[in-house]
């Protein structure tokens, strides 16, 4: 009775349903204060968190666009899936450190929390440094992979040559601002990643035209933003508020504790990977229908998809640290009770994102570029690829709710199934069918596909609960 009182409340949005809540549970107000309250202190904060990071990408391919030309915006483009790659770590170490965290801390080990980070810090220098190493020494037979060209590769390689080292400063600092933001400092993490940002709009300018470096500059910027967001990193864990001591022992390796962290974090781990490989196939049939225009016309429609995904993200992380604490203490109703407001937040993104996407494409692309052939096709793909965008919230948050209550498993299907059965088949059939047109519907085609998926796990999953 008290979910289906509740759902009335939530779709019908009838005011008496509050006070029928009220009288038969007297705790209901309370509770959705504490939702609220939870909502404030860890989910907007992380959605901020998360669009921060994404303007990273954006502040550079609005610089190097205007700056550099379309071939270096092309070029750009190049390096989404090596990008995606290698943040990889960052996700495996940060998701799944988090929720453990937060899960240590709720149950009063600190010790514990505190040796869960300094194990994920040595998986994350470990596992980035392999990725560095060989991402460095195969670069350009990678670049050939992900679909450049003669005109584009220069441009991608003097880009991640620079960056690729730099990834190890990037996946640490992901993994500490999860796990600052799990200890309870999420406004911290917040300042963290925003004055990383701030730096990064600063120095792009100077060393893009005033040194004249192009695309060089760009990535020179980047890194150095990453130093200044470490730094600031290293003093939260040094001041004497921070309850996250990393002390010497912590980094002595735990089996046990590595496998937590790697099983938690392995849902979002694989849909990075996937997200990755996707790309790369998607880049190949990108050069095959339209050529290097096509590539770049993709990364410049990312650019403003990323915005939406990593608002919708946010919402995503900020509740896996709230959820799990509640999971964790068995309060089931308060979990559904979240997960509702979760979803009903980010489809209301999800479809302003659609909104803005289909009534503003010629200006969004505009920001980019002046080239009148990148232009067209940034459009055209934009319309066409956001036509799905309203049920990406859904999407989202329900493949993060089963991560979060310890069901990988659906999550990763989910994901994968969205990737490769999906979206890779639709690719290749519709490019067939339709071209370059035909790319950019498989998408929309495969998200609805996705969205059906989450919507069939979530029914049965809580029709088993009651």
């Amino acid at each position: 009775m008290y979910d289906i009182l509740w759902n009335l409340h939530y779709f019908c949005g009838l005011n008496h349903t509050k006070s029928i809540l009220a009288d038969l549970f007297p705790n209901y107000t309370e509770e959705k204060q504490s939702i609220r309250k939870f909502f404030r202190s860890y989910v907007y904060p992380a959605m901020f968190n998360m669009v921060v990071m994404a303007l990273y990408n954006i502040v550079d391919r609005i610089f190097i666009g205007q700056g550099a030309g379309a071939l270096a915006i092309c070029g750009l483009a190049l390096t989404l899936p090596c990008v995606s790659l290698l943040s990889t770590v960052g996700t495996l170490t940060g998701v799944g450190a988090a929720a453990r965290i937060s899960t240590s801390i709720s149950l009063g080990n600190r010790s514990l929390a505190c040796r869960i980070l300094g194990n994920a810090t040595v998986l994350n220098i470990l596992l980035s440094t392999i990725l560095i190493v060989y991402s460095l020494y195969h670069l350009d037979f990678i670049l050939d992979i992900f679909g450049g060209s003669g005109q584009t590769i220069p441009y991608a390689r003097k880009y991640m040559s620079i960056l690729i080292p730099a990834s190890l400063l990037t996946n640490l600092n992901f993994t500490y601002c999860h796990a600052i933001r799990a200890s309870g400092f999420s406004r911290k993490s917040m300042t963290i990643v925003f004055a990383g940002v701030i730096a990064n709009i600063i120095l792009d300018p100077i060393f893009i035209f005033g040194f004249g470096l192009g695309i060089e500059g760009a990535a020179i910027a980047t890194a150095l933003s990453m130093c200044i967001s470490s730094v600031l990193v290293i003093r939260h864990f040094r001041s004497p508020s921070n309850i996250l001591k990393l002390q010497s022992k912590c980094f002595s390796p735990r089996f046990p504790i590595l496998v937590s962290i790697v099983g938690i974090g392995m849902a979002a781990f694989i849909m990075n990977i996937t997200t990755g490989m996707v790309n790369i196939i998607m880049n190949r049939y990108l050069e095959n229908n339209g050529g290097d225009y096509a590539i770049g016309a993709y990364g410049i429609i990312s650019s403003y998809s990323i915005q939406v995904s990593m608002l919708l993200m946010g919402i995503c992380q900020g509740m896996q640290s709230v959820i799990g604490y509640f999971y964790a203490a068995g309060h089931r109703q308060m979990t559904l009770h979240i997960l509702r407001k979760a979803i009903r937040t980010g489809s209301l993104i999800a479809c302003c994102g659609f909104i803005i996407g289909e009534a503003f494409a010629p200006w969004l692309v505009k920001a980019f570029t002046s080239d009148p052939t990148l232009l067209q096709l940034s459009e055209e793909g934009l319309r066409y690829t956001f036509l799905a965008m309203p049920l990406l919230g859904f999407q989202l948050i329900v493949t993060s709710y089963f991560q979060s209550i310890r069901q990988a498993p659906k999550a990763i299907t989910m994901n994968i199934s969205r990737q490769f059965l999906f979206l890779i088949p639709a690719l290749g059939l519709f490019s067939h069918w339709w071209g370059l047109t035909g790319i950019w519907l498989a998408i929309p085609f495969a998200d609805l596909m996705a969205t059906l998926i989450a919507l069939f796990f979530l029914w049965r999953t809580n029709r088993k609960a009651d």
